[in-house]
């Protein structure tokens, strides 16, 4: 079984790049579709709550592990830029 740390730090990185390069691009668009600043910390919350969300309505065992993993990415991003 893969664990939260692994799947944040390894075959997704290969993919898709860091995640703050992703998250950042992520909040770019996001800020510009809503018309206020959107961090790369509020992208990985969000990304969360929706896996929580699809949880609420039906168990999936990988909501809850991709939950996990963007929570641990919000941390990174407070580690990144802790303003």
């Amino acid at each position: 079984m893969i664990d939260a740390h692994a799947l944040i730090n390894g075959d997704r990185q290969n993919s898709y790049g860091s995640p703050a390069e992703s998250f950042n691009r992520t909040a770019a668009l996001w800020s510009a579709y809503l018309g206020r600043g959107v961090s790369a910390k509020d992208v990985a919350v969000c990304m969360a709550l929706l896996k929580l969300a699809r949880e609420a309505y039906r168990h999936k065992p990988d909501n809850l592990l991709d939950a996990a993993g963007y929570l641990g990415l919000a941390a990174d991003m407070v580690k990144e830029d802790p303003s």
